[in-house]
């Protein structure tokens, strides 16, 4: 059967996750970036999580609820955090130096197996749709992964934010020559 639903996969989901792959990998280097290279793997990975939960359940608002739910109390929960050690922001170049990571491919091959299982799931058993837990669940999950990305985006933000405040204030106090 395993066979058979490899067999079955459109060749774009393969190079989906080749992409993934080695979006995942860079982010295990430290790397400078800009906000924009920051911000648009967040978004993108943000709109492919909603879609799994739009295309799978178009009529359902409450699984959206759910994905809106998890997304938000994960993203909360993500910015409270500290940022790992050696995260800088130069408010000169406004680019960010980010410590290499595995969480970011951990989370994106989540992301990604998690909407590839609920496809499969729903081709095999196509009455999960409508069953009451299976569509929350999925929707919880989808948008958890969500929040993570965008969590991490926040503390990142929040950071550029306190930097360049700190950098306007030391400015201001600095006698003029």
């Amino acid at each position: 059967m395993f066979l058979q639903i490899l067999q079955n996969t459109p060749r774009w989901v393969f190079a989906l996750f080749i992409a993934l792959l080695w979006l995942g990998l860079r982010q295990t280097l430290t790397r400078q970036m800009g906000l924009k290279r920051v911000l648009l793997p967040a978004l993108g990975l943000t709109a492919f999580s909603l879609y799994g939960v739009l295309s799978a359940w178009p009529t359902q608002t409450l699984t959206l609820l759910c994905w809106l739910l998890a997304a938000g109390s994960t993203g909360w929960w993500v910015q409270r955090q500290p940022l790992p050690a050696g995260t800088r922001y130069d408010p000169d170049q406004q680019r960010f130096t980010v410590p290499g990571s595995w969480v970011p491919l951990a989370t994106m091959l989540g992301l990604f197996m998690t909407k590839y299982v609920v496809g499969v799931a729903l081709a095999v058993q196509a009455g999960w749709v409508h069953e009451a837990g299976f569509p929350i669940v999925c929707s919880a999950v989808y948008g958890g992964f969500s929040g993570l990305f965008m969590g991490r985006v926040a503390r990142l933000w929040a950071l550029a934010l306190r930097t360049d405040r700190a950098a306007r204030q030391w400015d201001a106090s600095s006698p003029v020559a």
